[in-house]
């Protein structure tokens, strides 16, 4: 059996390093700049300040900043509207997940030709896209390491899952002071997303020699310093070890891969509009307690990396330990349970169970986690999260 380990092919780590962003551009010999963000970043004036610079650098800049959470068809089709009009020849992606993604699904439409659904799946995308730079500005989703895209179809209710090596960011630039003013909400929220990828890219049926390392990396340093990072969000070393857990678990699970968590929180985004992380983070425990024995002893290497157990303690009581563990850090961190999060009754949530059941198999994910799900396992899972 073979691997590959895919990568951006130059990744900027540390304090102070989004200083060099205009250099990066002018390496890669570009000059008109779209550079894709969100309206909070416009607003807080953090977009702003880091497009002026690139202008007194010499550059021409377009700031697109019509990206919502979960970022659909439209405001795809929208910043590469405006691409086109600009005649940029190269996209930033700047602030969390969302810019990121959206800011991935713009460079390749701009070399190949929509509609971008044509591109959901798995190695689909023909052309190289426009030179693409990525800045996270959360410590959570690591899409500026993965080479992973989610938009969201309006028209069919569904998250799209793009995977493609023409998705890597050409440079990612990893300034963990950027997210030194993020909330303690949304840092709980990024920072169990984080957890879950660590988690998942180690339990994947996919998981390999290369990704095992840096996953479990990701799960020491996000168990070690995600709480700090909550309580305070002034913390440095804790926001820098945050920042980096996070981009580690973007290059293991874009490696290897996700698995059921994922599977069924993208349903949930679809339908009731519920944060990625957030959604990630209240299915995590019951997911883990259904996967737990598709690969002991994998759990079990999980909890002892994140220091709940030591490291003579049998598989099943780590698993068990595990499992608690899961539970109580969404109790200190305020996260809820899914009725606490969608936002609609209970028998509403019922209505969509088969859908989003199915949408959850379509995507491929729960295929590789430890234990295979089928549908009705799943409707159950959605019914034990509540």
């Amino acid at each position: 059996m073979t691997t590959q380990f895919q990568i951006p092919s130059k990744i900027i780590l540390g304090g102070g390093s989004c200083q060099l962003l205009a250099d990066e551009v002018k390496r890669l010999r570009a000059h008109r700049v779209l550079f894709v963000t969100d309206e909070f970043l416009v607003r807080s004036g953090v977009a702003d300040h880091h497009a002026k610079r690139l202008i007194e650098a010499g550059l021409d800049v377009c700031v697109f900043s019509d990206v919502q959470p979960d970022p659909t068809v439209k405001n795809v089709m929208d910043g590469l509207a405006i691409l086109r009009a600009k005649k940029c020849d190269i996209v930033i992606g700047f602030g969390g997940g969302s810019p990121m993604d959206a800011a991935k699904a713009i460079a390749v439409l701009a070399t190949n030709s929509p509609p971008l659904s044509q591109y959901a799946g798995y190695h689909r995308i023909p052309l190289n896209g426009l030179p693409l730079i990525l800045v996270p500005t959360t410590a959570g989703t690591g899409s500026e390491a993965t080479r992973v895209t989610i938009i969201t179809d309006t028209d069919r209710n569904v998250k799209m899952m793009i995977l493609d090596n023409h998705l890597l960011a050409s440079v990612s630039i990893v300034d963990f002071e950027l997210s030194l003013t993020m909330p303690a909400s949304l840092t709980a929220h990024v920072g169990v997303d984080t957890l879950t990828h660590g988690i998942e890219a180690f339990v994947s049926r996919k998981a390999g020699p290369l990704t095992d390392p840096i996953a479990l990396s990701c799960i020491s340093l996000t168990a070690k310093h995600l709480e700090a990072a909550f309580r305070d969000s002034g913390k440095r070393e804790a926001r820098e070890a945050m920042m980096t857990a996070a981009c580690q678990g973007g290059m293991a699970f874009s490696n290897s891969s996700v698995a059921l968590v994922h599977g069924m929180s993208r349903p949930i985004g679809a339908h009731f509009h519920v944060p990625h992380g957030l959604s990630n983070a209240v299915l995590l425990p019951e997911v883990t307690r259904f996967s737990l024995s598709g690969n002991l002893s994998r759990y079990a290497d999980v909890a002892r990396t994140m220091n709940v157990v030591s490291s003579d303690v049998s598989d099943e009581k780590a698993g068990e330990a595990l499992l608690s563990c899961l539970v109580s850090l969404n109790e200190r961190l305020g996260i809820g349970r899914l009725r606490d999060v969608v936002g609609v009754s209970r028998e509403q949530f019922e209505s969509t169970l088969n859908e989003m059941a199915e949408a959850a198999l379509e995507s491929g994910s729960p295929q590789n986690n430890p234990r295979v799900p089928s549908h009705e396992q799943i409707v159950n899972l959605y019914r034990e999260a509540w």
